[in-house]
């Protein structure tokens, strides 16, 4: 099993702006590929994209029995369960929907009982993915959710619709990669033991 990113660093934003339970909060995914190994970037917002609350992973690198016995199912696993799920669990309030640029961590939505979207990816052949189109105005880049949780629809529309119309939900992952590129630079994050 890969290293566990465990106790991953916090960054907090605004101590005094942490929402309250019945306020709108989004959370910003991101996982990045580099030679360390996977790591997962995490924005908590309020619904103006206000950040909250940042956290970064641990780079996580599966060693080659690893990805062998994982096949296919290793950057799903990776991504969803290992760092995305660690991530989210260790944020100070939970969010109302999660916004992520992996497809594979559209898995969250089986181990959290939390609505996710997916940024569409360039390229990405929709008959291909086991996942179904979301247009919606509060995102320039097509959303996508789980074929498995097509039952989500409603609720997904229905917490989208509650988010500031100025806000674009593929926005902020620049932001977060840079914010990670920054805390690397200033040694907040390293390669998981």
């Amino acid at each position: 099993m890969p290293d566990t990113p465990t106790n991953p660093p916090s960054i907090p934003v605004a101590a005094h702006a942490l929402p309250n339970p019945t306020a709108l909060t989004l959370g910003f995914l991101t996982l990045l590929n580099d030679p360390s190994g996977v790591l997962g970037g995490y924005l908590l917002t309020n619904s103006w994209g206000r950040p909250l609350e940042f956290r970064l992973s641990t780079a996580v690198q599966p060693n080659r029995v690893q990805q062998i016995l994982y096949g296919p199912t290793l950057t799903e696993y990776l991504h969803a369960e290992l760092i995305g799920k660690t991530l989210i669990e260790k944020t100070s309030a939970p969010p109302s929907l999660i916004v992520t640029d992996s497809v594979a961590a559209l898995a969250l939505r089986t181990k959290l009982n939390i609505p996710t979207v997916a940024i569409r990816p360039d390229g990405l052949e929709l008959s291909a993915a086991d996942v179904l189109p979301l247009p919606h105005p509060r995102s320039s880049a097509l959303l996508l959710y789980h074929a498995r949780h097509a039952d989500d629809r409603a609720a997904l529309e229905s917490v989208l619709d509650r988010i500031d119309p100025s806000v674009d939900l593929a926005e902020p992952f620049a932001r977060i990669r840079e914010a990670v590129n920054e805390a690397r630079r200033m040694g907040v994050t390293n390669r998981a033991a």
